[in-house]
C-alpha cells in the first residue's frame, strides 16, 4: 500500500547512516568470522534495515522497493 511521506529520508542520508552506524558493527562480526567481507550479511542487513525504515514511515514504499544498495554492500 503506497503512502505519502512528508519528509522522507533520502537515499544518500540512509547510505551515510548505514556506513557510519551499522557497518562498524558488521565489520566486527566479519573480523570474528573470517576477517573477510560477508557480502550476503551486508546485503541482508541493508534490506532488513530499509524494511524497518519503511515500516516506521521514514521512507516510502516506493523508496524501499527501488533503492539500490550502497557501495559497502556490493
Amino acid at each position: 500500500m503506497a503512502r505519502d511521506i512528508h519528509n522522507p529520508m533520502l537515499w544518500q542520508q540512509a547510505a551515510d547512516y548505514f556506513e557510519n552506524e551499522v557497518m562498524p558493527e558488521l565489520r566486527v562480526i566479519e573480523a570474528r568470522q573470517s576477517g573477510n567481507p560477508d557480502w550476503p550479511l551486508r546485503r541482508e542487513t541493508w534490506n532488513d534495515w530499509t524494511d524497518s525504515l519503511c515500516k516506521d514511515g521514514q521512507i516510502s514504499d516506493w523508496q524501499y522497493a527501488n533503492w539500490s544498495q550502497p557501495p559497502s554492500c556490493c
